[in-house]
């Protein structure tokens, strides 16, 4: 019976700080989506307030004396598997947290709400020199973050682990090596060809009312539950989850641009299918979310590129998209609309990229959070490094810091090792898509009819129900029967584009 009291009060507080992190994510909502400026340095004091109080929560002796008594009986089947699960990432958390002073998390806290500011300001003015003071403070405190975890081989290594567990440089390193290898060539390849897919009608303007209206009905279509979420504007695209029932997206509307903010809204789409589909029984739990953020990125990746670039899809979607999008899309045929949303070339702006220039972006931004953290690039130098190795791997430099070194919101938020996680998902993504297709051989049929449901049940019976209960690992095993395996990836990419561009 005592046991089962320490249980009942381990989930109870395990609540309490999921309610406070509710109320955090809807002011950084805000925050994001038009508070007024001069109201954001008293928000972010709120903010940090607020996450002081989980962090307390998360590091304090009783969490400490939960975790210990629980831990013993953790496989005796005394406990549900969903509190033994809770019990070892409450215990990472506490591990990770208890090392850092909590004035200094606090003030970490609020360095990252006001930096998310001084961004948007300095993106607008394309002036790094704007953001730099911030992003140094946190490069500083991330480094001190790491002495107080500790490291083995690599202080990196450490922000990969956060982001996706068992992740290091090492096994980075051989991935993005075999994928340069084998679509390095192919990206050549399309280059000789000297051939365009890109029609004019993608920078035609398109009122933002229309693009709106396009944004949310696509959203339905693919399943998006507009009655456990909203979609709004933001300076950069994202979606933030407060619980399953209020998963909202943004996206960004550019008037001559509208693709940008069609893939936009659908890769977000596929992070909040994910959320809206977590079990409710892990609804107030710390595995009330994605199992990391290559899994999560694997769904986002799903649904822009592997269904939302698809031929199959838009067999079904061009003739409503054109009905909707007034004279955009006059004179344009069915197959221009697809060749042209799958055209290859190396551009500036990573979220506008294509899936096979797409992973040099993450390597640029790989390769420069490495040398930030072994000490061989300081942050001063970030402009001239980035426009460096944009020229290196994607062969055009940027002309100012808007569309260079300041285009992410992620550093700004001390989100350093995320990024190799857009990657894992691409790479994830078409594993699940190879077991999917054996598994329902009517998949491309179903797309052609619009039919999306069968295939977000089967995304969600096999991935998003199970939040974090499972590992990358598990589900990778789960659902594919393999770890890892760029193939996959490589062979989907070297089938389409070869097709698209008649190699």
């Amino acid at each position: 019976m005592e046991i089962q009291k320490i249980e009942q009060q381990f989930l109870e507080l395990n609540k309490k700080m999921m309610n406070y992190n509710e109320a955090i994510s809807v002011m950084y909502w805000d925050l994001r989506t038009g508070a007024p400026k001069n109201g954001a340095e008293q928000r972010s004091n709120v903010i940090s307030q607020l996450s002081a109080e989980v962090f307390a929560m998360s590091t304090s002796s009783e969490m400490n004396d939960y975790l210990t008594k629980l831990e013993n009986v953790i496989g005796t089947g005394v406990l549900s598997d969903v509190t033994e699960k809770s019990v070892k990432e409450c215990r990472k958390d506490y591990n990770l947290n208890v090392k850092i002073p909590p004035e200094e998390y606090r003030e970490f806290v609020k360095l990252t709400a006001l930096s998310e500011s001084a961004w948007e300001e300095a993106k607008a003015e394309a002036n790094f020199e704007k953001f730099q003071p911030f992003i140094e403070k946190i490069v500083e405190a991330k480094k001190k973050f790491i002495e107080y975890w500790g490291y083995n081989d690599k202080k990196y290594d450490t922000l990969l682990d956060l982001y996706e567990p068992g992740m290091t440089t090492k096994k980075l390193d051989e991935v993005f090596k075999k994928v340069r290898e084998e679509l390095v060539p192919l990206v050549a390849a399309i280059a000789k060809t000297g051939k365009s897919l890109q029609g004019d009608f993608l920078f035609k303007p398109l009122e933002i009312q229309r693009q709106k209206r396009i944004c949310e009905d696509i959203l339905t279509q693919l399943g998006y539950n507009f009655d456990s979420g909203r979609l709004d504007e933001s300076v950069h695209p994202f979606q933030i989850t407060l619980n399953p029932g209020d998963v909202r997206v943004t996206t960004k509307y550019i008037e001559d641009n509208f693709m940008s903010a069609l893939f936009g809204t659908i890769h977000e789409c596929g992070h909040a299918l994910y959320e809206q589909n977590i079990s409710t029984k892990l609804i107030g739990t710390p595995l009330c979310g994605g199992s990391s953020m290559g899994i999560h990125e694997s769904q986002s990746l799903f649904f822009e590129n592997i269904v939302g670039r698809s031929k199959e899809f838009w067999t079904n979607q061009f003739a409503v998209l054109k009905d909707n999008a007034g004279d955009y899309l006059e004179n344009v045929t069915f197959e221009e609309f697809y060749e042209s949303v799958n055209h290859s070339e190396p551009s500036l702006i990573r979220i506008e990229a294509d899936e096979l220039t797409y992973p040099l972006h993450i390597m640029v931004r790989y390769e420069i959070e490495k040398e930030l953290f072994d000490g061989s690039l300081e942050v001063k130098d970030l402009p001239r490094v980035w426009n460096q190795k944009m020229e290196e791997y994607l062969g055009i430099t940027p002309s100012n810091d808007a569309e260079g070194v300041l285009q992410d919101v992620h550093w700004s938020g001390g989100d350093f090792g995320y990024f190799p996680s857009y990657a894992l998902g691409a790479m994830y993504s078409a594993q699940f898509k190879n077991t999917l297709v054996k598994e329902m051989p009517s998949y491309e049929e179903l797309l052609e009819q619009g039919q999306i449901e069968p295939i977000v049940n089967w995304l969600t019976k096999n991935i998003h129900q199970h939040g974090r209960l499972k590992t990358p690992s598990e589900i990778l095993v789960d659902v594919t029967g393999e770890e890892l395996n760029v193939t996959h990836f490589i062979n989907y990419l070297t089938d389409k584009y070869t097709s698209l561009y008649k190699l």
